[in-house]
């Protein structure tokens, strides 16, 4: 039996739908690897600044090997202004090697693969394996938190009981649709200060708005 919230998430994506139809992540990629280093960068900084830093980085280093090998001060001035660029540095030259060492340059397309990488949570590993390895994926960032949060759905802060409470009432197939759809929302009119809630197109489905 459907219940209440299964009803109302069901259609709110279909009222958003029509609103967002590039279902892609912002940051720019070519490859999985690409996209995997690119969104560790993004931690705790916009994809419009990763942008801005990727394209020189990935000039310099473009595969994992040469990325293990990068001195990491060089790799500090690279990716600076994303911010906790010394842990990021530390990260991307850590999970390079293991991606050289033991999948041979190659990104996994497991999650339980891709978490054992250095600075990978769940969020990164669904988003490399939504866009390369059509794997359905439920991809809790602030903006997914949020709205998902002021829509009712989840009042949980935590990532994992987010995407718990989620996946209870999206279809499996629909889980990487749902993810960035509520998130497009959250950048677009759901903002943690000041939301559009007047202008939503889902105000009336809304218990905040309410």
């Amino acid at each position: 039996m459907t219940s209440p919230n299964q009803a109302r998430i069901k259609k709110v994506l279909e009222i958003l739908t029509p609103f967002y139809p590039n279902l892609k992540p912002a940051l720019a990629y070519s490859n999985p690897f690409e996209l995997l280093v690119a969104t560790v960068l993004s931690a705790q900084c916009t994809d419009a600044m990763v942008n801005q830093v990727t394209p020189a980085l990935f000039a310099r280093f473009p595969s994992s090997k040469e990325m293990a090998d990068a001195p990491l001060q060089e790799l500090e001035a690279l990716v600076h202004s994303t911010g906790f660029y010394r842990n990021k540095a530390k990260n991307i030259k850590a999970l390079s090697k293991m991606l050289d060492d033991d999948w041979n340059g190659k990104v996994p397309a497991a999650m339980d693969e891709l978490i054992r990488l250095p600075g990978v949570g769940r969020k990164t590993a669904g988003v490399v394996l939504s866009v390369f390895f059509d794997t359905p994926a439920i991809i809790v960032d602030t903006h997914f938190g949020r709205v998902s949060r002021r829509l009712g759905f989840t009042e949980s802060e935590n990532p994992d009981i987010i995407e718990k409470n989620i996946a209870e009432l999206v279809p499996q197939k629909n889980w990487t649709k749902a993810s960035h759809l509520l998130n497009q929302h959250g950048r677009t009119y759901c903002h943690a200060r000041a939301p559009r809630c007047k202008d939503c197109p889902i105000r009336k489905m809304c218990p905040f708005f309410i």
